[in-house]
């Protein structure tokens, strides 16, 4: 609704003052408190009315047309908050900053916080075992600094790219951490190619955040703000996201204590495709949990826990020492069944640690917030003593570093009662015994509800009304209600207060004092207990470093136990990590796969892979045989070894890898108008452009978007460059339809042929899901249509056409060799009932003597086309 100068000037005092607010929060959906309400209005009332479904009414704000408006319950904002932030709107609270009752004219109000989807902090919004990051873009020239940070538990990060691939390497970034939210520079902002390459790959809000003056106060640690300056980038990625999030929050953010300074070199590098086939977090086909590694692996008792081994899994290790550190207490738990069983017992009562010192430290933790986080403390000593006999390093570290915060936990203990209300204003939150002025305010309210219970006796035996009551409600206090029927037996004494259809309330001179004592009490204890407990409140922020150090203790403590757990379960065995270049695989299994099908009946698989002898398997067979299955499998047990956990197999020698790299499947992307084929090629390109002789490829079905020509010529090309050590010499799995690839394991170093076993049965075939030496001279693709439903007049329909296919290849290869020129060979294509025609000539015309089979293959994708 445009609003002119005049119309402006006509609004009544309160509409004027909500335009002067909403001015400076265009961006949000601005919800203003009226009394008991937050309203909206105007553009904002439209959006709010559809978005919560809220009924579209109108205020009178003086003019003719009144202002379209909306409003929720100020007690119910916490359940129609997160349906608006989870639709990606912001949204500013504006708050009445002072007492009405106390006000001069019109009540001042102001912005209190802006809650946006990255800067989030109430729980019924965030997942309990998954961070919610809000990411920072800064872009110069060419070069970027990157920065993340979880509001909810304090966490914060930063590196920078200075070299080239640069957006590249920030879309990799993206695409682990998955942002709620993205703050960019304006040079990022105006870059409308890198924008729109961004909104496409992630579904989330990006706002234009400016660098401002370094913030000193929140870069506490000295070494970390000296690390950060002499990185440009970093530190400027760092200042725009602290900037936007004090301006989100509005609060001085005393949980972000430490920025930890990183370099993606520190860990295995894999881009968003990798990660969606590996299905590490989520699953392809429906994003859910269920069906991923984090499904399978996650036995984890707490939220910590949860976020902690779904960084690992984000992150996988390339440094030797600190995979075995890690593994080394997976191994110790695994094999200390009691040990893991009382780790996890005490684990599983310990809160959100981290989320509830981002509750402190934003001023919105309550009374019961803090009960829980005493009864987690309370089990730190115990966690200590059970790792006090351990042997590994990273147990013994851990059991050394862990601060049992005893004087927080007895704080807590001394001052809070065990049962509070949820609201910290309305009393009954701290112990009588911890403050001796609540002790008396309590006393005394009680001594005046002990007079009035008494009070009621006494005037039933002096008026002689038996039915008489004192009673008590919020509007008019205390008072003596009589019937009608006894009205003549009400004395002098009391004063009329209320008359009501049945009866009158009454008050007396004694009760009205002792109403002013009771109540006067009542109300000096409340704002006594919550001044009381702001100061606890405020003692515990001081601590806020130290719960952190051992929330993120308790985190890891939780990640290896989860790891160990599976392992015990699922008869895992501890890999041997090393610098080597060596993939040596014993019966491997799929993770996933195998807990998803019933016991032992997962086929289990060797692998052999290393820059020599054996750098690429060229592995064939039919579809739904199992190809893909295995060479997932094998990047899965990659993984997991260098996150630190034990893995799937009978024994597992991993050399280290820099980066997984799949190309698997087909789709298209319609949004930027590419086909199957040219997605098919860019990944392919990416992988040729990137790939090291240290990575790990995963390639299934290279060159199928095309003609069987150029499809083949494609793959065999990219197998000779993959497998040229001088190029890249990469540990590859390569899978293909393409049977002719099996040439290749003569022709070049390094290239060996596989197949899945198929054992053949009559007209059917089965699948053992074996992968043996050699490769398969026959796809079954008949047979797999026949599995996958296809009508059987149909697949005996083509049956029949295979089978003379083959006939007219076996013949056309013995006339070639007895050097019988063929005379005609239209008739050999019949079957189809086409009159071939001009094929048909062409074909004549073919000097079979002479034609080389790739000739031979690029005639027939010809004719196939023209039929």
């Amino acid at each position: 609704m445009e609003l002119t100068e005049e119309m402006l000037k006509q609004l009544t005092p309160l509409m004027k003052q909500y335009l002067e607010v909403k001015k400076q929060y265009t961006d949000c959906i601005l919800l203003y408190r009226i009394g008991d309400f937050y309203e909206m209005f105007f553009d904002d009332a439209f959006e709010a009315s559809r978005a919560l479904e809220l009924t579209l009414t109108g205020k009178d704000c003086g003019l003719e047309e009144r202002a379209p408006m909306c409003g929720i319950p100020y007690h119910a904002a916490d359940a129609y908050i997160p349906r608006l932030v989870t639709r990606g709107y912001k949204v500013a609270i504006c708050e009445q900053v002072e007492d009405p009752a106390l006000a001069k004219g019109l009540v001042k109000r102001d912005v209190t916080r802006v809650i946006t989807p990255g800067t989030v902090i109430e729980s019924n919004i965030l997942e309990e075992k998954k961070n919610n990051y809000v990411a920072s873009i800064y872009r110069l020239g060419m070069s970027y600094g990157f920065a993340y940070s979880d509001v909810s538990t304090g966490e914060f990060y930063a590196t920078q790219f200075n070299s080239e691939n640069n957006l590249s390497k920030v879309m990799n970034e993206l695409a682990r951490i998955l942002p709620a939210e993205i703050v960019v520079n304006q040079e990022m902002f105006m870059d409308n190619e890198s924008m729109n390459t961004i909104k496409d790959r992630f579904n989330t809000y990006i706002s234009m955040q400016e660098y401002v003056e370094e913030n000193k106060v929140i870069i506490k640690n000295q070494k970390t703000y000296e690390e950060l300056k002499s990185m440009q980038y970093a530190e400027k990625a760092t200042q725009i996201l602290l900037e936007y999030i004090q301006k989100m929050q509005k609060i001085d953010l005393k949980h972000i204590n430490d920025i930890e300074i990183y370099s993606v070199a520190e860990f295995m590098i894999l881009d968003n495709i990798a990660r969606r086939n590996l299905e590490l977090t989520e699953t392809l086909r429906d994003r859910n949990k269920k069906g991923s590694l984090l499904w399978v692996l996650d036995k984890t008792a707490t939220s910590m826990g949860g976020r902690m081994l779904r960084k690992w899994l984000e992150k996988p290790l390339i440094s030797i020492n600190e995979i075995h550190y890690r593994n080394d207490g997976v191994s110790e738990l695994k094999e200390n069944l009691m040990l893991r069983g009382d780790v996890f017992e005490n684990l599983r009562n310990i809160y959100d640690i981290e989320r509830l010192v981002g509750k402190i430290a934003y001023g919105t933790v309550n009374a019961r917030d803090l009960i829980a986080l005493k009864n987690s403390l309370y089990q730190i000593p115990k966690i200590k003593k059970l790792l006090c006999n351990c042997s590994s390093s990273i147990l013994k570290d851990m059991h050394d570093k862990l601060d049992e915060l005893q004087d927080v936990a007895d704080l807590i203990e001394a001052s809070i009662m065990e049962e509070p209300p949820v609201s910290v204003k309305e009393g009954d939150i701290i112990k009588s015994e911890y403050n001796e002025d609540v002790n008396e305010y309590r006393k005394a309210a009680i001594d005046g509800k002990t007079w009035i219970l008494n009070l009621e006796a006494e005037e039933r035996e002096k008026t002689g009304i038996k039915n008489l009551k004192v009673s008590y409600n919020k509007v008019f206090g205390y008072y003596i209600e009589v019937t009608k029927g006894n009205k003549s037996l009400v004395p002098e004494r009391y004063e009329a207060k209320q008359t009501l259809t049945n009866g009158e309330r009454y008050i007396t001179k004694e009760l009205k004092e002792m109403e002013g004592k009771i109540l006067g009490a009542q109300d000096k204890v409340v704002r006594l207990e919550y001044e009381i407990f702001v100061e606890i409140r405020n003692q515990i922020t001081n601590e806020i470093k130290r719960l952190q150090d051992t929330a993120h203790g308790i985190a890891i403590l939780d990640a290896l136990n989860s790891l160990a757990t599976v392992a015990d379960e699922r008869q895992y065995v501890k890999p041997d990590v090393d610098n080597s270049e060596d993939i040596i695989i014993h019966d491997g299994r799929h993770p996933v796969v195998e807990a998803l099908i019933p016991s032992g009946s997962f086929v289990p698989n060797n692998t052999t892979l290393d820059t020599n002898e054996n750098r690429v398997n060229i592995i064939t067979g039919p579809n739904m045989a199992g190809k893909s299955t295995y060479m997932r499998q094998v990047a899965l047990i990659t993984l997991m070894a260098q996150i630190g956990s034990f893995v799937p197999a009978s024994y597992a020698k991993i050399g280290i890898v820099d980066r997984i790299f799949t190309r698997v499947g087909a789709s298209d992307d319609l949004s930027t108008g590419q086909s199957t084929f040219m997605v098919e090629m860019s990944e392919v390109a990416n992988i040729l452009d990137h790939a090291t002789r240290k990575s790990l490829l995963i390639l299934d079905e290279i060159g199928r978007g095309t003609s069987t020509f150029d499809g083949l010529s494609i793959a065999w090309a990219v197998v000779e460059y993959i497998s040229d050590k001088s190029k890249i010499g990469a540990r590859t799995l390569f899978a293909t339809h393409y049977h002719e690839l099996t040439e290749l394991e003569t022709k070049l170093d390094g290239v060996r042929n596989y197949c899945v076993a198929v054992k053949e049965k009559g007209e059917d075939i089965i699948f053992l899901r074996k992968i043996i030496e050699g490769g398969a001279d026959e796809s079954y693709g008949v047979h797999v249509a026949k599995l996958a439903g296809i009508p059987s007049s149909v697949t005996s329909r083509a049956n029949t056409i295979l089978k003379e296919l083959k006939e007219t290849n076996i013949a056309n290869k013995s006339q070639k060799e007895n050097k019988k020129p063929v005379t005609s060979i239209a008739t050999q294509f019949d079957l189809f009932n086409y009159k071939l025609g001009e094929i048909a000539s062409e074909l004549e015309k073919v000097n079979l003597d002479e034609l080389r089979p790739l000739d031979a293959l690029n005639i027939l994708a010809k004719m196939k086309s023209k039929l």
